[in-house]
């Protein structure tokens, strides 16, 4: 799934569920970040489309790249959009490695189940026993579906939690 929005479902449902310990921005950018090594492919002509980049190896270094650069990149997009008005918006080390470790492994994990070229547990293992675990059409399906679910439930969780806050002001 190189390029395409469809990684983002499953990591809208983790934001909906765990809200301020997920970061919906660095899982994004991490998924952008997977995905420069194919990009240089693509634009060369030269190497591997899902290389090392797209083994647990590889996604453990890029997550923490991810992690690092995201903090600071997430934090100055937030203020750019006028959600962070005095830089109040600080997102804990945590959330960032968190974030960015779910991003890149299920990253990992979701191509692995639909292109033959990735090997995913490399340099341990050089097969793929993810591929063709679902066909593509139903891994496609479940992700869109993941990303509808989760928006709904996302705006369901802080309704819920709202009228939670409100009730115990009350009392």
């Amino acid at each position: 799934m190189p390029f395409t929005p469809f990684h983002m479902g499953p990591g809208v449902v983790v934001k909906s569920l765990l809200q301020g310990s997920f970061s919906l921005m660095i899982f994004g950018w991490a998924q952008i970040v997977m995905d420069i090594q194919p990009l240089i492919v693509l634009i060369s002509g030269d190497g591997h489309l899902h290389g090392f980049s797209h083994t647990y190896v590889g996604a453990t270094i890029l997550a923490i790249f991810s992690a690092l650069s995201g903090k600071y990149l997430a934090e100055t997009g937030l203020f750019l959009l006028g959600l962070n008005s005095k830089w109040q918006v600080n997102i804990k080390w945590w959330v960032c490695f968190f974030s960015a470790f779910i991003g890149t492994f299920s990253h990992v994990l979701l191509d692995s189940i639909m292109h033959a070229d990735v090997a995913p547990f490399f340099p341990f293992a050089a097969e793929n026993s993810l591929l063709s675990l679902i066909s593509v059409k139903s891994l496609h399906k479940a992700c869109l579906y993941s990303f509808l679910i989760g928006s709904v439930l996302y705006f369901v969780v802080i309704s819920v939690m709202r009228s939670y806050k409100a009730k115990n002001l009350e009392s």
